[in-house]
């Protein structure tokens, strides 16, 4: 078992969770994930480490409710436990000295982003942080971002605050700057880093983009994390999650991503009637 320390909401729905797990916090390196079930009948969930702390043995992730399972994780408590918590799983980050980097995020992929932000300052890296949002009130951990990057700029789809527009027009601004940009890792929702990733490729700027496949088992077993990546058939969970993002075929990824929609959406809607959250309660 292994239990949750702490839990803090950072914005509606999403959820910083701590749990006790020694073993990954002692070996966890930037781009490992871990996946976890809540119970034994649960689904396994694939879940990015934001943090570790090795002298308390904890693991710090971030989940947004989204399906029946983040739901239900989410009701659970400081005290609460996982049944299971697998990692680190995947292939950590490369990083080495390049030079200027810039980290591109949108929504929760700031948080995946962190421990990268990271490593990339520890190796002597000019780490620029460009945080996508709907609005102001939804950036999560931007304190933390501020703190550890050495400079950040805000774009929200609203323009509430900083870039009005997408991080797509915050970083061809940037480009268009003539700032020498050495590479670009990008981490948000599909339909974004492919956006990114046919900006930077116009520009020759070499990008790593972290994919969140559809995944069942996290070893290479099932299948379900194919990706397309230079006409090779890679899995998620073993060959990445960090692939060349000017070789994803991310037309195939996206269309492969809503297969299960209709069975995730009949899961989460009985979830809610069993926990009284059905539609004739909701207004």
């Amino acid at each position: 078992m292994y239990p949750i320390l702490r839990k803090k909401e950072l914005s509606t729905g999403i959820w910083e969770i701590v749990a006790k797990a020694p073993m990954i916090a002692e070996t966890a390196k930037p781009g490992n994930f871990v996946i976890l079930m809540v119970d034994e009948k649960g689904e396994r969930v694939p879940l990015t480490i934001v943090s570790t702390d090795p002298e308390e043995g904890s693991v710090r992730m971030v989940v947004q409710e989204i399906g029946k399972s983040t739901k239900l994780i989410a009701t659970l408590n400081e005290g609460d436990s996982f049944t299971d918590l697998v990692g680190p799983l995947g292939i950590p980050t490369h990083i080495e000295k390049k030079g200027t980097v810039v980290m591109v995020a949108g929504g929760i992929g700031i948080a995946p982003l962190i421990p990268q932000i990271r490593g990339n300052k520890a190796v002597g890296n000019h780490v620029i942080t460009i945080m996508g949002a709907k609005t102001n009130g939804l950036y999560i951990l931007k304190e933390e971002v501020e703190e550890i990057s050495d400079e950040v700029i805000f774009a929200t789809d609203d323009g509430s605050f900083g870039f009005h527009g997408f991080v797509t027009g915050a970083l061809e601004e940037l480009i268009k700057s003539g700032r020498k940009i050495d590479e670009v890792v990008t981490i948000g929702p599909m339909r974004m880093m492919k956006a990114v990733s046919e900006l930077t490729k116009k520009y020759d700027i070499p990008t790593v983009v972290s994919l969140n496949a559809i995944m069942v088992d996290g070893t290479g077993m099932c299948g379900c994390c194919r990706v397309t990546v230079d006409g090779n058939v890679k899995f998620s969970c073993v060959d990445g999650p960090e692939f060349d993002a000017h070789k994803v075929n991310f037309d195939e990824l996206i269309q492969r991503q809503s297969f299960f929609a209709g069975m995730e959406k009949e899961s989460l809607e009985l979830f809610k009637e069993k926990v009284g959250e059905c539609k004739c309660h909701s207004k």
